[in-house]
This record gives structure tokens, C-alpha cells and sequence, in this order.
């Protein structure tokens, strides 16, 4: 078929060419006199069909179809139908509440069920007296006449407070797990939006949610996150915290009573707290969860070792005492890293050796043995760490040496650690310039032996100029200045941490704190040298026995300074460990592992 523009179409109907057409709209198609067939397509020509007419051509005309009735429907009614599918959408997130869209004011709180509970206050270990005044609560919630008889009312709010890692929300969990009561769970930052007015309306739903539910306990994690000191933001304006805040406090003690709900929170820095938070009426209760003694670490370490296959050479009241300082959270982390290291050893059970080895690797950092130190560097680390050791060792009533290695750990390029007999919770001026002149010991070995001074002891003499700076301007212990504290700390409540401090003293008072401060860390740079130099031999002999060996314990740290020879290869003893540690570290590092508190 042949294909024709118009003109010739025309053309070839002026010669008289064409037989007949076929006209369907704009569309031409026909044949000629010979047989042939062609195809066109017209332009909007109302004279074609009478040219076509005088011509004798013979015309046959067909409709056009359309589309189908429903097509044209759907398409006209299409955007209609897209208008009222998006608005059934939003009405159902609407009415679907807690996390769907446009429900902000919604509480996040978690409602705990029995099944998923599984920690009780048999799982919790250390906080004895803590866990005491929540019993009493629990007690309180099941058998409420028994207090009430006497006229006593249940407290409505508990504030847990202490350290990072001590069982606070542990603690929350196994309160879940002993009351039968419904319990919520929330975290403070559940009530911050961007959007000025939602964290008040959450505060609002959840003790709605708590009154239908009464009794019950609602749970707050870290509280501080929206119940600081208020007028305190920072850049003017209003503040979504504070509203939160306000919302909160009226809930806890309005004129509306919440007879039931009991709100326990967990904070680690109640100091930023608002004081209309924590007083009688609304938190009745503070309760401090503290890092556990000796008996509360053995404790501790049983519960996290119920489940762990341990060798019968372990002894956790000997883990547990070298430990002090450790929390609930470092503990478990220590039994975690210890097992790990039995299965890297593929080990049936966990021994003490690997309790040892992962005290080692919890306070100290992971041993670089692939790092490559110089002949001369090793030497200037094995004297620093042998003066910190003497010193140590020299001076009476000192915490006494444990362990002290040249082995690059973490960021240190060598450790001295110290094992108190019995733990401190007030520390002596005389043990404080003990301490003085332990940590300058290494800079008295480098200057002594090896005549020069480095970086490594950068981080000793910063610990050092701290310390005696606290004991003149926070603890009074300089004669010269008398017992009075110098220096009002100022702290940015919303930034969470000092950034400034204000001196409200004189300038010629500044200028006696500092020479009491540089009298008390130069008088401990005498001691120590004094030390050295009349134990030098010891000095040189603790030295060469770090080169040799590389670490060495407590009762070869004796027998070297006594002059006795040390078998090689070293023994390596399990003994309990650490608590102090003192470090020299590489030069570009200046601030390695201080203490492991």
C-alpha cells in the first residue's frame, strides 16, 4: 500500500487516478484504477468531499471509534478518586494513635507484660539497701491495708540515683518482674519533639494511661533529659523542656491525685535536677544505687556466672577484691571479655587465668606486642615504670605494687598498677603526697639514670598538678592558705558539664595558690628523688629485670629489689589486681589509662 502525502493525493484525483476512498475521520485510504491501493491522511478540508464528488470518485465514509465508556469515566473522575483515597489514609493513621502519623501527643511508654519480664530481684546483686526500700514499695502495691492502718501513704515517686552502670534500670526491671501490677516503661528523650507542646501532651497521656491502670509503676530512664533546672536554656526563648517539665510536675502533685501511680525514675546526675523534682510529695524518695563494695562485687560476678562453665581454680572473692571501684556494668563486661577469651582457646571452661588476663585487658587496654619500639625507647619505659615502682614500694603505708609491665597496652607504652588493701572512701593528706611522689617517680627515674627528660611522663605530672591543686583550693590542705575552698565552679545546666570556673578571689591570692601548688609537687619531686638516690642499685636492677621479662607481679617486684635472680622464663602468677595506674605514654598520646575507678 502505497503512502501519499495529501498534495499528492490531490494530484493524482485532478488526473482522475482514483477509483474510490475510504474516509474514517482524517484518515484516507482507497485504491486506484489499476488496482493498487494507497493511504492518506487530510488536513481540516470541508471541500474535499464535493472536489471528490466532481471528480466521480467514489466515497465510502466510516465513523470514528471511541474509547470505551468506562475509560472515559475513570479518567475524568480520576483526580476525585485520588483526593478521597488520601483522605481515608489519614483519617485511619489518625485513629490508629501511639507512633502513626499525626498522633505526636501520644506517650511512647511501653506497657510490660508478665511474659516478657524475666528479671526478678534474684537476678540483682550489690545494692542490698536499695533494693530494700523498693521491696517495700512492691509490698506496698500487693497488700496496701497493711500501711495504711497506721495512717501511712504510698510514696509517689522513687529517684534512683548513682554512677553509670551501678543497677539502676536493672533495678526498674526487676521491679517489673516482682510486682503483679502493670508496669510502664519509658526514657526521659521519649518526650522531646521538635514540635513545642508534644513532650507536655505525652506526660498528660501516660498518667491517663497510668490512672486506667492503677495500681501500676511508671518507669522513667534517664529523667534528666527533661527534668532540669528550668530558666536555664540556652539563647532566651520558650523551652519545650520546660513545659515538659511543668506537665510533669503537676501530674506528680496537682490538685488532681494520682492515688496508684507510682513514678520511679533513674538519673546518674541529680545535681541538674530541678528542685521542684525532687522534693517531698513527688519524688518522697531518693534512693542512691552506689558502685558495690567487696561483698557486692562477689556478689555480682555470682550472678553473672551462674550460666558460665567455670574451672575449680576459680575463686571470685579474689577477683571480686581486685576489682574496687569496678561497677555492675564492668563487672559483667569482665566476665563477658573472660569467656570470650576461654572460647578464643577453645576451652570447655573459663579459668582464672582468664579472669586475670581480661582484668588486664579491661583496665589496661588490649597488648600491642606487634608494635615496634626501639632499643632506646624500651629502655627510657623499663626506668620510668621501675621509678614509679621504687617509689612505691619505698615509701610505708603506700598501696602496694601488683603488677608493672612495659608491654605497649592500649595507649600506654607501659603500666604500673597499684592493689589497695582495703578500699578508701576518704583519702589522708599524707596518702594524697604519697601519691604526689609515686607519680613523679618515673620523670626522677628518667632524669637520674638516663639524664634527659621526655613526653612520657606528659600524663604523670598532669595527674600530679591536678591532684595538688585540689588539695589547696577543694579540700584545704595547704597550711600556707588555710582551710578555705577557692575557685565557684559554673555550670552550664543544659550543656550537662562544667565549662567554666569563677575565681572569686584576689589575684594575690592566685598567685599564693600557685606557689602552694608548686611547693607541693616539687617537695614531692625531692621526696621521690631522695628515694632514687639511695636506692639506686634497686632502680637499675628493677630496670634490667622489665627488659629481661617484661612484666612482673608483686613477689618478683620484691625479690628484684631485694637482689634475688628471677627464673626465665617468667612464671606468670594470677593473682588479684588493680585498681591505681600509673602510665608512661607514647609521646604523641600524651593522656593514657589513668585509673580504672
Amino acid at each position: 500500500m502505497a503512502e501519499l502525502v495529501y498534495s499528492e493525493f490531490l494530484t493524482r484525483v485532478e488526473k482522475g487516478d482514483v477509483q474510490e476512498v475510504l474516509l474514517k475521520g482524517r484518515e484516507i485510504s482507497g485504491k486506484f484504477n489499476d488496482g493498487s491501493q494507497f493511504s492518506s491522511y487530510s488536513a481540516e478540508d470541508p471541500d474535499l468531499v464535493p472536489y471528490l464528488r466532481d471528480k466521480g470518485v467514489r466515497i465510502v465514509a466510516e465513523p470514528v471509534q471511541d474509547n470505551p465508556w468506562y475509560v472515559t469515566i475513570f479518567v475524568s473522575w480520576f483526580p476525585m478518586l485520588l483526593l478521597i483515597a488520601v483522605w481515608i489514609f489519614f483519617m485511619r493513621q489518625m485513629q490508629a494513635g501511639g507512633s502513626k502519623a499525626l498522633s505526636f501527643g501520644k506517650s511512647k511508654a511501653r506497657l510490660l507484660s508478665d511474659a516478657s519480664v524475666k528479671v526478678t530481684f534474684n537476678d540483682v546483686a550489690g545494692v542490698d539497701e536499695a533494693k530494700e526500700e523498693l521491696a517495700e514499695i512492691i509490698d506496698f502495691l500487693k497488700d496496701p491495708q497493711r500501711f495504711q492502718k497506721l495512717g501511712g501513704k504510698i510514696p509517689k515517686g522513687v529517684l534512683l540515683m548513682g554512677p553509670p552502670g551501678t543497677g539502676k534500670t536493672l533495678l526498674a526491671k526487676a521491679i517489673a518482674g516482682e510486682a503483679n501490677v502493670p508496669f510502664f516503661s519509658i526514657s526521659g528523650s521519649d518526650f522531646v519533639e521538635m514540635f513545642v507542646g508534644v513532650g507536655a501532651s505525652r506526660v498528660r497521656d501516660l498518667f491517663d494511661q497510668g490512672k486506667k491502670h492503677a495500681p501500676c509503676i511508671i518507669f522513667v530512664d534517664e529523667i534528666d533529659a527533661v527534668g532540669r533546672h528550668r530558666g536555664a536554656g540556652l539563647g532566651g526563648g520558650h523551652d519545650e523542656r520546660e513545659q515538659t517539665l511543668n506537665a510533669l510536675l503537676v501530674e506528680m502533685d496537682g490538685f488532681e491525685s494520682n492515688e496508684g501511680v507510682i513514678l520511679i525514675a533513674a538519673t546518674n546526675r541529680p545535681d541538674v535536677l530541678d528542685p521542684a523534682l525532687t522534693r517531698p510529695g513527688r519524688f518522697d524518695r531518693q534512693v542512691v544505687v552506689p558502685n558495690p563494695d567487696i561483698k557486692g562485687r562477689e556478689g555480682i560476678l555470682k550472678v553473672h556466672t551462674k550460666n558460665i562453665p567455670m574451672a575449680d581454680d576459680v575463686e571470685l572473692d579474689i577477683v571480686a577484691r581486685g576489682t574496687p571501684g569496678f561497677s555492675g556494668a564492668d563487672l559483667a563486661n569482665l566476665v563477658n571479655e573472660a569467656a570470650l577469651l576461654a572460647a578464643r582457646k577453645d576451652r570447655s571452661k573459663v579459668a582464672m587465668e582468664d579472669f586475670e588476663e581480661a582484668k588486664d585487658k579491661v583496665l589496661m587496654g588490649t597488648e600491642r606486642r606487634s608494635m615496634i619500639i626501639s632499643d632506646e625507647e624500651k629502655r627510657t619505659t623499663a626506668f620510668h615504670e621501675a621509678g614509679h615502682t621504687l617509689v612505691a614500694k619505698m615509701i610505708p603505708g603506700a598501696d602496694p605494687i601488683h603488677k608493672v609491665t612495659i608491654i605497649p597496652r592500649g595507649r600506654a607504652l607501659g603500666l604500673t598498677q597499684q592493689l589497695p588493701i582495703d578500699e578508701k572512701h576518704t583519702y589522708p593528706k599524707d596518702y594524697l603526697t604519697d601519691r604526689l611522689a609515686i607519680l613523679l617517680g618515673g620523670r626522677v627515674a628518667e632524669e637520674m639514670v638516663l639524664k634527659k627528660q621526655t613526653t612520657g611522663a606528659g600524663n604523670d605530672i598532669e595527674r600530679a598538678t591536678e591532684l595538688a591543686r585540689k588539695m589547696v583550693c577543694e579540700w584545704g590542705m595547704s597550711e600556707e592558705m588555710g582551710p578555705l575552698t577557692f575557685g565557684k565552679k559554673e555550670e552550664q545546666i543544659f550543656l550537662g558539664r562544667e565549662i567554666s570556673q569563677h575565681r572569686d578571689y584576689s589575684e594575690s591570692t592566685a598567685i599564693k595558690i600557685d606557689e602552694e601548688v608548686k611547693k607541693l609537687v616539687t617537695g614531692a619531686h625531692q621526696r621521690a628523688t631522695k628515694i632514687m638516690t639511695d636506692n639506686l642499685d634497686a632502680l637499675h636492677r628493677l630496670a634490667n629485670a622489665l627488659l629481661e621479662h617484661e612484666v612482673l607481679d608483686g613477689e618478683e617486684i620484691e625479690a628484684v629489689i631485694h637482689g634475688e635472680s628471677l627464673p626465665f622464663p617468667k612464671a606468670t602468677a594470677a593473682a588479684a589486681q588493680h585498681v591505681e595506674v600509673d602510665s608512661e605514654s607514647a609521646g604523641s598520646e600524651p593522656d593514657a589509662p589513668t585509673e580504672a575507678h
